[in-house]
């Protein structure tokens, strides 16, 4: 799956933005008021949230960005502000007097969330600020190469407000109620399972047909009702994401198009769907067709239900979750033609070899400094026959297929290709990487294969070696374990 990368993607986002606080510690003791946990505050820390959490993630995945929203004057739209300068997120956020910033404090106890609680006012936005707000709008959106609204209800999307943002070529909509938005017909719109559900039942002005669906196989009631969904959101597309389950991508003239999710706490997917929207409109923004987009979106929520807090998806780690998605093994001619679109896109390419017959605490640590030195770290590993020559009588201990396996799940390994010579040369030529390392006691001068990645262009190095943690000290202290309790 590529994307188009040739330009700097220009994205506004409207919308309600709010600050997400972790407030972090541990608890030992009962209160002696009531049968609950005393918690001691050790660390508080703070993210964009909402619109802000999308707009921070758009940046982070190479796009220059301009949030829109409203804040309160108060501290919490201070913290805010200055949180997304940090990021990089350039803001035009509307200071409403007396009105408070959306503002959500999660309690964690080691590890497990125990109890949140929100400030905030869901008013309407009053009229004089509509107007001025009404006017931000209009003028971030000129130029823009994709508008992002996040409408969760937080009363910045007032009729007048929707309406500024109809027309424009890619509406993206990341709304708590879709059936506000037809008028405007989106490009895409991107509701939660909940949310179809009541979009469905809107239809009949029936409320409640959530709990009528219960326990229902959720793809495939979605899949019943594309056409349908279509049609009630008055959109071009209609991405439904089912947590764990997925997302299923609608589109007329087209079956729904399935993605699959990993799943996760729900406690660890807070902002997931913030930064699903991010890459799903980034992506469709850049060129790439819907589906190659709703892929986008599912791996870049992927990584970040993986990490805790509010967290963020970068461009790279995006692109390195698409790999992993299609294959880190690959034959040595689809590597280069890989690793030849990764260049275009002015990636860095870092190659290194071995046998990792027995993978060991020295391997994961070079290798975590090897991906470190560029884009896309590239491991060649020695074929059965390659190591059985260069180590002796039985080696290698575990076979090529199952070593190559262990390597790509390595979060710092994107690529694994065997290679069955004594060196890697055959693969250098066809591989070409800037940077060449080996981890160990070496020096370049003793690497065989050096004069030829300098021959080539590249660069070698050699990274840190941890003593006593070799693939060979590993298997003679097996060996001598064995014997000991063979003499026991």
């Amino acid at each position: 799956m590529g994307i188009a990368n040739e330009k700097t993607v220009h994205a506004v986002v409207v919308g309600d933005v709010m600050l997400d606080s972790w407030l972090l510690g541990s608890a030992k003791r009962l209160a002696q008021e009531a049968p609950v946990p005393v918690m001691s505050l050790e660390a508080t820390e703070n993210a964009p949230g909402g619109a802000a959490n999308t707009a921070a993630n758009l940046v982070a995945l190479g796009a220059r960005v301009r949030l829109v929203g409203v804040v309160g004057d108060d501290q919490s739209g201070d913290e805010l502000v200055h949180a997304l300068r940090l990021l990089g997120v350039q803001t035009d956020l509307l200071t409403v007097p007396g009105r408070r910033t959306s503002h959500k404090r999660r309690l964690v106890t080691s590890g497990q969330l125990t109890a949140r609680y929100d400030e905030e006012d869901l008013d309407v936005i009053p009229d004089e600020a509509e107007r001025e707000l009404l006017r931000r709008v209009t003028a971030a959106v000129r130029g823009a190469d994709v508008v992002v609204a996040c409408d969760y209800g937080g009363g910045v999307f007032t009729p007048a407000v929707r309406r500024a943002l109809a027309g424009f070529p890619l509406l993206v909509v990341d709304a708590h109620a879709v059936a506000p938005w037809r008028e405007c017909a989106p490009a895409a719109v991107l509701p939660n399972f909940t949310e179809v559900v009541r979009l469905l039942g809107d239809e009949n002005g029936e409320e409640g047909e959530e709990g009528r669906v219960g326990e229902v196989d959720r793809p495939a009631y979605l899949m019943a009702r594309s056409d349908r969904l279509l049609e009630l959101a008055g959109a071009g597309m209609v991405v439904t994401t089912l947590d764990g389950e997925g997302t299923l991508l609608h589109r007329d003239g087209c079956p729904p198009y399935r993605t699959y999710a990993q799943p996760a706490p729900q406690h660890m997917a807070t902002g997931a769907g913030d930064t699903y929207t991010a890459a799903f409109a980034l992506w469709l923004a850049a060129g790439a067709s819907p589906e190659e987009a709703a892929q986008a979106g599912q791996a870049a929520a992927g990584v970040v239900v993986r990490r805790p807090g509010t967290a963020i998806c970068t461009r790279h780690d995006l692109l390195r979750a698409l790999r992993r998605r299609e294959g880190a093994v690959q034959t040595p001619e689809r590597l280069a033609q890989l690793l030849d679109e990764h260049r275009r896109r002015g990636e860095r390419v870092v190659f290194t070899n071995g046998c990792f017959d027995v993978l060991h605490r020295g391997h994961v640590t070079y290798l975590e400094q090897a991906g470190r030195l560029g884009d896309v770290l590239v491991v060649a590993v020695n074929s059965d026959a390659s190591v059985a020559r260069l180590k002796g009588p039985g080696r290698p201990v575990n076979p090529c297929e199952d070593r190559m396996s262990v390597l790509a799940a390595l979060n710092d390994v994107d690529y694994v290709v065997e290679f069955d010579e004594d060196t890697p040369e055959r693969l250098l030529r066809m591989i070409r990487p800037e940077l060449y390392v080996k981890g160990g006691d070496y020096t370049p001068e003793m690497l065989p294969e050096a004069p030829l990645v300098r021959a080539l262009g590249g660069e070698v190095r050699v990274l840190g070696y941890l003593p006593d943690h070799s693939t060979s000290a590993i298997i003679d202290r097996m060996k001598s374990q064995s014997e000991q309790l063979g003499n026991a």
